[in-house]
């Protein structure tokens, strides 16, 4: 099985460094040096070791606005639904990404078919439960190396908590514990060959409307902190820009609607061989979401 946390993560860990371990995460990826990689839901920051990007959205509020990152292949597409050819990746990375699923059967279905392993990482229910967002559709936590999954009915499970938990607490949990203790609010969870979950109440409709006062937001800033330098930085040193490059992307999509192959008939479509569904190119990402996405 994987390493769960890379040497220098232990030694931060070890030495009362917790805040630098959680930070130090994104850059452990335990596959060797030619293993395809694919992320989902990679947003505005990317893992460093990532060969290929998925995203559902160019921007969107569920990020905060902040802005698509696109410096290696991608493509737009649903997670639930994803254009890639069974079996295309060796890994695939889901950070911060099913608790917005309305459909995590789905979800979690799609990333083994696509890849022989991955990497999940949520925000535990716990803290969901009382710290909820209001993108987010799913509680989940892990018990005996198996994902326990709540749907929502609405962004706050328990109004209740939620009021007395921002009267009284929230100023010390929200802004001193968890941020000293990120493993303690967080699952991450890696799996091989198959992802052991359990939806506990699957009749449960997750895919209610988000609050109103939620739709609009001021853009995010595009210019970054100095934890946003570094990580630029990193990324670049560690990523495999090279390779990414030379990467073949559309002989790993597939057709999202049958399956079937996708070629590139010209430089603003793709075309699938079996349907002849055409997917078009947004600033030269394939925009490839089926008629029927399943979220």
């Amino acid at each position: 099985m994987f390493n769960t946390e890379s040497k220098i993560m232990r030694w931060a860990r070890q030495t009362g460094f917790e805040r630098l371990a959680w930070s130090l995460r994104r850059l452990h990826c335990p596959v060797d040096s030619n293993a395809l990689v694919l992320e989902v839901g990679s947003g505005g920051n990317p893992y460093p070791r990532s060969n290929v990007l998925l995203d559902a959205y160019e921007t969107t509020r569920e990020r905060h606005w902040v802005p698509l990152r696109i410096d290696r292949p991608m493509v737009l597409g649903y997670v639930e639904n994803l254009p890639f050819r069974d079996g295309a990746f060796d890994f695939v990375i889901a950070s911060h990404v099913l608790e917005h699923s309305s459909n995590p059967e789905r979800f979690l279905s799609e990333l083994q078919r696509v890849a022989r392993a991955g990497y999940i990482e949520v925000p535990d229910a716990f803290m969901e439960r009382i710290n909820p967002y209001r993108d987010h559709r799913l509680e989940v936590t892990i018990r005996d190396m198996r994902l326990v999954i709540r749907k929502k009915s609405a962004w706050q499970s328990n109004p209740e908590i939620v009021e007395l938990y921002e009267h009284h607490a929230k100023a010390l949990i929200a802004h001193k514990l968890i941020p000293a203790n990120p493993f303690a609010f967080h699952v991450r969870y890696y799996w091989e060959s198959q992802i052991a979950f359990s939806v506990v109440n699957p009749e449960v409709d997750a895919d209610w409307a988000v609050p109103k006062d939620h739709e609009q937001a001021p853009a995010a800033s595009s210019t970054p902190g100095w934890r946003g330098t570094l990580m630029n930085v990193l990324r670049t040193t560690l990523s495999q820009s090279r390779r990414n490059k030379n990467i073949e992307l559309a002989g790993l999509l597939s057709c999202p609607n049958c399956r079937g192959s996708i070629r590139v008939e010209n430089p603003s479509s793709i075309d699938c061989e079996n349907c002849h569904s055409k997917f078009p190119l947004k600033n030269g990402v394939p925009a490839m979401y089926a008629m029927n996405s399943g979220r």
